[in-house]
């Protein structure tokens, strides 16, 4: 093995860091199969680089239950950029899953990640799961990472961590959106803690922007935030856009994310980020089909500005 090839199977690779108190307070040894066992741990790692004018999958690790079929260079105005499928052949995510993606994006690469659907947090009943996701852009790099959403079942507990690195002269455009639940069965936030974090900075480790979201339903007990009026405002999904760019002025990439949405029927607010290094939206909604069109809108009007072409239409395999 090359000495600089992590251990990917060592629980120190796919255990998370800086768990909130919230979900580590849960951590216990299940009655089924416990953290680190078989089919527990799934991992994916990626490194693109060009090769002949085209962005090509030059490294790949994946370990079931997180697998990808070959890229895809669907795009005839920009043929040169991969469009990469996450997959997990589980179903979903259950109690004392483990998962780590790694995504190594070289200089001059165009990459788009997403996955093949929505990520369902499974029922839980002892311990918790977790997904740590390390994205890195390098110079001159164009990279979008738009999963589908997360949806967290009655009594879940989930922390995600992702931290992107983008150096000077690329781009990363990075979403994400949250359900209350299973909707169509009733269940609105009756998961037991729904904790993400992501961390956006420099190479040399200069913060660019940190965003936070802690939720915890009344079965959480007394003393916790919950999901108040200042969480979701009385409605079943939130989604954000984090657009960190230095090809065009911030103010510019902010007005465009807020043309885009005005009149599309979700609650929106929009601004730069700090250091001026690009800008960010989140948007509120009752409707997913809404709240879906409203974040493809923002991501396409931000794929066409910084790129000066269309944003593809994707269809999910």
């Amino acid at each position: 093995m090359d000495r600089r090839t992590p251990d990917r199977l060592a629980p120190a690779h796919y255990s998370p860091v800086r768990v909130p108190p919230d979900v580590a307070g849960l951590a216990s040894v299940p009655d089924t199969l416990a953290a680190g066992s078989p089919a527990k741990v799934g991992i994916l790692d990626l490194g693109f680089e060009v090769r002949a004018g085209r962005t090509e999958l030059v490294e790949r690790y994946q370990k079931t239950p997180l697998q990808i079929m070959r890229p895809l260079w669907i795009d005839p105005a920009m043929p040169g950029m991969s469009y990469v499928y996450l997959m997990a052949t589980g179903g979903g995510i259950a109690q004392a899953d483990r998962y780590r993606m790694d995504f190594r994006c070289g200089p001059g690469t165009e990459v788009h990640l997403t996955t093949q659907a929505a990520t369902k947090i499974f029922r839980m009943e002892h311990d918790y799961a977790s997904q740590r996701v390390q994205l890195t852009a390098h110079e001159d790099a164009y990279v979008e990472y738009l999963p589908d959403p997360l949806i967290p079942f009655r009594d879940s507990r989930f922390y995600q961590r992702t931290e992107v690195t983008v150096a000077s002269g690329a781009t990363v455009v990075i979403g994400d959106t949250v359900t209350a639940g299973r909707l169509a069965r009733g269940e609105r936030h009756a998961y037991r803690v729904l904790a993400t974090d992501l961390r956006i900075a420099r190479p040399d480790g200069t913060l660019l922007a940190i965003d936070t979201l802690r939720l915890t339903s009344g079965a959480a007990g007394p003393g916790h935030a919950g999901v108040g009026p200042g969480v979701f405002a009385g409605h079943d999904h939130v989604a954000s856009l984090f657009v960190v760019s230095d090809r065009l002025p911030a103010g510019e990439i902010a007005d465009t994310l807020h043309d885009a949405l005005a009149g599309l029927g979700v609650l929106y607010g929009v601004s730069v980020l700090p250091r001026d290094c690009g800008a960010w939206v989140r948007l509120l909604g009752d409707s997913p089909v809404r709240v879906a069109a409203a974040h493809d809108a923002a991501r396409s009007c931000v794929h066409l500005l910084l790129t000066g072409h269309p944003a593809p239409a994707l269809r999910k395999p």
